[in-house]
C-alpha cells in the first residue's frame, strides 16, 4: 500500500510476551517536524479536491461509500490534524499569505499525497488514515487490525449506567469486556465505575490488545483496566463466576455477507472482529454460554448483534437452552429502531 520511496509514518513499537506490535501514532498528536511552502500545501490542497470531487456519487450508488460531500469534510478533518495552525488555512482564504512561507505539518507532503491517494482510490477508512476515532467523548487510536469503534456500540455503556443506578454494587465489582478492540467499551465503562470497579477487556488479536492498552494509558486508567490477549473468556478463567458485568461487541455478520460490505470495512477492517460464522451467531452464542458461569448472581450483560433476527434468536435461546440462569432478558434498539442489543442478569 505504501510507495517505496515515501517515509514511513512514524510509528514506535510496544512488546508483549507473545509479539511486537508497531503502533501508529494518531496524526493530530505527532509533533509538526516537516516543513512546506504555503504554495505548495495549497497544490496539495487543489489535488486533494480535485480527486474528491471526480467520485461523486459512485462510491454511494455500490456499496453505500462515501459521496464526495462526506470525503470533502473528511479532507477539511485531515488539514485540521495535520496542519499547526489549520484555521489560518481553511477558514482565512481571504487572507494574502506569502506563497513561499513556511508552514509546519505532522506529516511530510510526500505522506499527504499518499494517504488522501489512499483514502480515495483505495477506500481506506478515514480514521486509519489519521489514526483515530471520536467515540462518546474520547479520541481513541485506532489503525488497520483494529475495528473501527461505531456511534451505536456507545450504547452499551449508557445500558451499562442505567444498570448501575439500579443497583449500586455493580460500580465496584469486576466487569469483562469481551474482544474489546480499541479499548472503548472498556474505557467508556471504567469511566463510570466507583474507585473499586475494574474492567478486564480481552482480545484475541495482538494488534488490538496493544491499541487498547495504549488508549488505556493515553486516558490513565492502568489502575482500572487490565488489556489481556486471548480468545473471549479464556484469559478470564481465574475469576470464574466472580463478575459483575460483561459486555461485547463481538462478530455477527454471516460469512457470506462480508464480500458485499462497504469497502471501507470488507477490504480494511479486520475479518476477525466482523465475521461470526455461517450465521453470524457463532461468537455471540459462545458469549450465552460463558456468561452463566462467569457471572455472579445479578450479575448484568450486554451484547451487540446484528439486528431484530438475532436479538430475537438470542432472547429465545436464553430463555429455552438456558432457562432459569437469567432473568430482565430484554431487546434493546439503537438510534435507528433496529433491535441492536440484548441485556440481562444473571439468576440469583
Amino acid at each position: 500500500m505504501r510507495l517505496s520511496f515515501i517515509r514511513p509514518i512514524s510509528c514506535y513499537s510496544v512488546s508483549s510476551p507473545a509479539t511486537s506490535v508497531k503502533l501508529q501514532k494518531p496524526l493530530f498528536v505527532r509533533p509538526p517536524t516537516f516543513k512546506t511552502t504555503i504554495s505548495d500545501l495549497k497544490k496539495w490542497h487543489l489535488w486533494a479536491k480535485s480527486l474528491t470531487s471526480s467520485v461523486g456519487s459512485t462510491f454511494l450508488e455500490l456499496d453505500n461509500g462515501p459521496d464526495s460531500e462526506l470525503l470533502l469534510r473528511e479532507l477539511n478533518w485531515l488539514v485540521e490534524d495535520a496542519i499547526q495552525t489549520p484555521k489560518s488555512f481553511l477558514q482565512q482564504p481571504h487572507i494574502k499569505y506569502n506563497d513561499n512561507s513556511s508552514v509546519s505539518i505532522r506529516a511530510s507532503l510526500e505522506q499527504l499525497y499518499m494517504l488522501w491517494k489512499q483514502r480515495v482510490e483505495e477506500r481506506r477508512p478515514f480514521q486509519y488514515v489519521v489514526g483515530c476515532e471520536h467515540w462518546r467523548d474520547l479520541v481513541l487510536s485506532v489503525q488497520e487490525g483494529v475495528l473501527i469503534p461505531r456511534p451505536e456500540t456507545e450504547l452499551i455503556v449508557d445500558l451499562v449506567n442505567d444498570a448501575i443506578k439500579e443497583n449500586e454494587e455493580l460500580r465496584e465489582g469486576l466487569w469483562a469486556d469481551l474482544g474489546t478492540g480499541s479499548g472503548a467499551l472498556a474505557i467508556g465503562i471504567a469511566r463510570i465505575l466507583g474507585s473499586s470497579g475494574r474492567v478486564v477487556a480481552t482480545d484475541l488479536s495482538p494488534v488490538a490488545a496493544a491499541v487498547a492498552s495504549y488508549n488505556v494509558q493515553t486516558y490513565d486508567l492502568e489502575e482500572k483496566v487490565h488489556v489481556k490477549q486471548g480468545s473471549w473468556f479464556e484469559p478470564l478463567r481465574d475469576n470464574d463466576g466472580e463478575f459483575v458485568g460483561l459486555v461485547s461487541n463481538p462478530p455477527y455478520i454471516p460469512s457470506k455477507d462480508i464480500g458485499g460490505l462497504q469497502a471501507e470495512v470488507g477490504r480494511h477492517e479486520p475479518r476477525l472482529a466482523l465475521d461470526g460464522g455461517a450465521s453470524g451467531m457463532n461468537d455471540l452464542i459462545h458469549l450465552c454460554n460463558g456468561a452463566v458461569s462467569m457471572l455472579k448472581p445479578g450479575g448484568f450483560f450486554a451484547f451487540e448483534t446484528n439486528g431484530d433476527e438475532q436479538s430475537k434468536f438470542l432472547v429465545h435461546y436464553i430463555e429455552t437452552k438456558k432457562q432459569g440462569n437469567f432473568s430482565k432478558v430484554k431487546m434493546v434498539s439503537d438510534f435507528a429502531g433496529i433491535q441492536r442489543f440484548i441485556t440481562g442478569f444473571r439468576g440469583r
